[in-house]
């Protein structure tokens, strides 16, 4: 009879072990380094996507998710390769992130391609991980910046610039975004003055300021990081009067950036992904119901990687890596029914069913045959001190 009972004891406690184990994801961004003023509201926005799947009491029959979070540094690859082994190592069934492209694509290449573990970036942007060797695990909610260097350099030319000096992080991103933007403003009849790359993490950038000032311009494309050498190199540019209208690549869109400077950038503008569309209204809903600022670049796209990962868990029927990443195209493209931010629980329901799902999210998620969203962008200006949208490009 004590075996009977033991072995019943030991049967419930088993399921009860299943029942409540937590599906693990892992959330990598750069919580310190040059974007770390962004990450924060691209990792909530991330959470809100997973929280929503778990109390839902729809993804798999009711399993709940937890996250961990890792730190990618955004420029150090090494580290970031570390943090990324850790959340391999600690059982995550997929990663939302990283965010910026070197860093992403050393993770990639170590780490969650040699694991087999789907990752899909928010952010991620160089043209270089288009055709990255990725065996399928490797998606992002971003757009190129095959496209995103021509969207700018339209709006340059559309600004009237007819002379341009260019600074660019020397980094996969920098490198890749500065090549496309200058053959597209060259190509627009601009002249472009002078191109130089600059390192992250330095204490002073005088020099870089006074080459660029000595080539001169209508106005200095800053293609970099918001929170370390670009905003040091627009500080030291408005401070000697060699500039005072910027060109601002993405990872330079940000409230800390006219915190700190204000109507002095007023003249300025630039461009990052994004939309106007339906799906952008639903979740600038959602996330200030949820208290988070939709307003900062990448949270979008960040919600949305998240979304997919658990809708391709529940069209496969299964929390586990290679079932992720068998799902992720079939959810996110037609056919099948149109689904937008806070519709999660509708998805999982329909997928439950065996129906088709057209995840068209905040950022009208649509793949290209590689993984990546075809995407739109959004045009910026700061007035009054703020950056504003003026439409979608």
């Amino acid at each position: 009879m004590k075996k009977l009972v033991l072995a019943a004891f030991i049967f419930v406690s088993t399921i009860s072990s299943n029942v409540l184990a937590d599906i693990k994801m892992g959330v990598i961004l750069g919580f310190t380094g040059p974007i770390e003023s962004l990450t924060p509201a691209m990792a909530a926005s991330a959470e809100l996507a997973f929280k929503e799947a778990s109390d839902s009491g729809s993804l798999l029959g009711g399993q709940k998710i937890s996250v961990e979070r890792a730190d990618s540094t955004c420029v150090d690859s090494a580290a970031a390769t570390a943090a990324a082994e850790g959340l391999v190592s600690g059982g995550v069934v997929a990663i939302m992130g990283a965010d910026c492209s070197g860093v992403t694509g050393a993770i990639a290449t170590n780490v969650a391609v040699p694991n087999g573990v789907v990752m899909i970036s928010p952010s991620a942007t160089s043209p270089g991980l288009t055709d990255l060797n990725d065996n399928g695990y490797f998606f992002r909610t971003a757009p190129s910046d095959a496209r995103g260097g021509q969207i700018l350099a339209d709006i340059t030319k559309d600004r009237k610039v007819k002379s341009l000096a260019v600074t660019h992080t020397n980094n996969d991103y920098g490198k890749g975004l500065a090549d496309v933007y200058v053959a597209a403003v060259k190509a627009h009849g601009i002249s472009v003055t002078v191109v130089t790359a600059h390192e992250e993490g330095k204490g002073d950038y005088g020099a870089e300021v006074a080459t660029l000032a000595a080539a001169g311009g209508d106005a200095l494309a800053v293609l970099g990081y918001l929170d370390q050498a670009g905003g040091s190199i627009i500080q030291g540019s408005l401070d000697s009067g060699a500039f005072d209208v910027f060109v601002l690549s993405d990872g330079m869109i940000g409230d800390s950036l006219t915190d700190r400077f204000g109507k002095d950038l007023n003249k300025s503008f630039g461009s990052l992904p994004g939309s106007t569309g339906k799906g952008a209204g639903k979740f600038a809903e959602v996330a200030k119901a949820a208290g988070i600022d939709s307003s900062g670049p990448y949270t979008g796209e960040s919600y949305d990687a998240a979304a997919l990962i658990v809708l391709a868990m529940q069209a496969g029927g299964k929390a586990d890596r290679a079932t992720v990443q068998a799902n992720v195209m079939d959810v996110a493209n037609a056919p099948g029914k149109k689904i937008y931010p806070g519709e999660l629980k509708k998805a999982l329901d329909l997928l439950a069913k065996g129906k088709a799902i057209d995840y068209e999210g905040a950022t009208a998620v649509q793949f290209t045959d590689v993984g990546e969203a075809a995407g739109a962008f959004l045009e910026k200006e700061i007035k009054g001190g703020k950056f504003k949208t003026k439409k979608q490009r």
